[in-house]
This record gives structure tokens, sequence and C-alpha cells, in this order.
């Protein structure tokens, strides 16, 4: 089985990776940190082909595919996990950043699968894995930019397994909620820490969803919610929304204009 990860160089990213080749899989992995790319194959030269790319510039996100077929042979699996995020006020990102980050997160992984997603279908046979984030289903005040970007990604995701639904190709959606990974705890910083912050996100991780993600594409699941606890926002997103607008702490930086009345300054 040939598995193409982005992002496999830390967070998840990287735990997904360790856990594939714990299995045996055959596995291309894109990152910018080509060394740390070079040192999760050691051992595994044979199954892994390692592609140091920046692809926050998805005019070319797809110009290492041919080199992977060619490696490794065809695509089984596409896991589009490379992402960053911005937690800051909407007003105080600089449009350059969130133009990078939009283009990481959402038009890469679409232009990804839309460029494997012919051959997968010709063979009838093919999953398409999408990290998506809790932030698509209760959008967290603070996250303006990846929102939208994660909302996006979701809905393209969910709405792409039932066109494909009779072609042999399967689409598993993925909503981390908080996984204990650097970005997980650069984002959380941005937060000023209050005890409701601490009791509303359950931490989970990173090992623990990627078996759960390769046990996931084994079995044709539909879509992964992690931690488990977290599956009440899909359910009630309404609630959910009502809930994080109150409660989700302030940012630590924010606009002299938007700060809650009695706030330092």
């Amino acid at each position: 089985m040939h598995v193409i990860l982005t992002g496999a160089s830390s967070g998840i990213g990287e735990a997904i990776a360790k856990e594939y080749l714990s299995r045996g899989a055959s596995l291309t992995m894109v990152a910018r940190r080509k060394a740390k790319l070079t040192e999760l194959s050691q051992g595994h030269e044979k199954r892994c082909h390692v592609v140091e790319a920046d692809l926050t510039d998805y005019a070319r996100a797809t110009d290492f595919v041919d080199g992977a077929i060619e490696a490794l042979g065809p695509i089984d699996v596409l896991i589009n996990n490379a992402g960053v995020q911005i937690v800051k006020a909407a007003v105080l990102t600089p449009w350059e950043d969130a133009e990078r980050m939009m283009h990481l997160d959402l038009f890469t992984p679409l232009k990804l699968t839309h460029h494997i997603l012919p051959a997968m279908i010709a063979r009838q046979s093919g999953t398409i894995v999408d990290i998506a984030s809790m932030a698509a289903i209760a959008p967290t005040p603070g996250m303006f930019f990846y929102n939208a970007a994660k909302g996006g990604l979701a809905a393209a995701s969910e709405g792409l397994r039932g066109e494909l639904r009779h072609t042999g190709v399967h689409v598993m959606t993925v909503y981390p909620g908080p996984v204990r990974t650097p970005m997980e705890e650069a984002g959380r910083k941005a937060y000023v820490e209050t005890t409701a912050m601490k009791l509303l996100t359950p931490t989970g991780d990173a090992d623990v969803l990627a078996r759960k993600i390769c046990d996931g594409v084994a079995s044709r699941r539909h879509r992964i919610v992690y931690p488990a606890s977290y599956g009440f926002s899909r359910h009630f997103p309404n609630l959910t929304r009502f809930i994080l607008d109150r409660m989700t702490p302030p940012l630590k930086a924010l606009p002299e204009s938007t700060k809650p009345r009695g706030a330092a300054t």
C-alpha cells in the first residue's frame, strides 16, 4: 500500500508516518524539513520516498506526484494533513500570513485531491483522508482564517464522499480537537488561561489519533472525531457555538477597540 502523507515532519503527521511505517506501508512523506523526514525513514528506506516541498506554493503542490509514483507505485491513500494555524485577532493578522495559510490548509489539499483522484477512479480503489479540525464544526473566536480554511476543507471532503459513493474510492474526514502537538501548544498560549478553558478543552494524544486514522482507512470509516467527547459538538452545533461565543477566553493580544470593558491596557 502506497500512502502519500503531507505535513509528515511533526505533530499529527509525524505520528501517522510512524504508525503506517510500523504497519509495513510504503510511504511518501512530504514536508519542508527534509532532515526530519530522512530521520523518520531510517530503517525503512526501501519503503520511503522523501519529498522536501513548501506546499504553501499551491501552484506547484502536485509537482512531486509523478516522482512518488515512479518510486513506490500507484497511490492507494492520500492524506491531506499539512497545515498551519493562525490564532490571532482577525484585524491584527497580516493578509500575507492569512493568504499563505489558506493556500496550505485549503487550496493545496483540494489541488492534490483533484490531481490524484482520476487515477483512483480509473482503478476503482483508493482513499482520500482530509485532516480537517473541530474548528470546521465549531468555529472558534480568534481563528478567523483557520475556521474558514478548515471549514472549507471539511465541507469539500464530506461532499466528495457522496459524489464518489459508487466509484470504489473512499473519503474519510478527520476532525481533531486539541491534540498535544507544538501547534496546539502555541495556539493555546494565544488565549488568556481560564478555568473554563481547561474544562472545555480535553486534549488528545497524536499517537492515539494516528492509530484511529490508520484503522479508519482500513475499515472505510466516514469520519473520525477525536477526542471522542467532541462528538457532542457535531450533533449539537448550535449549542456548541453558543458556548464557544460566550466562554472562549479572550486573546492575549487584542486591538484596543475590541477589548472587553475593564480589560487591562
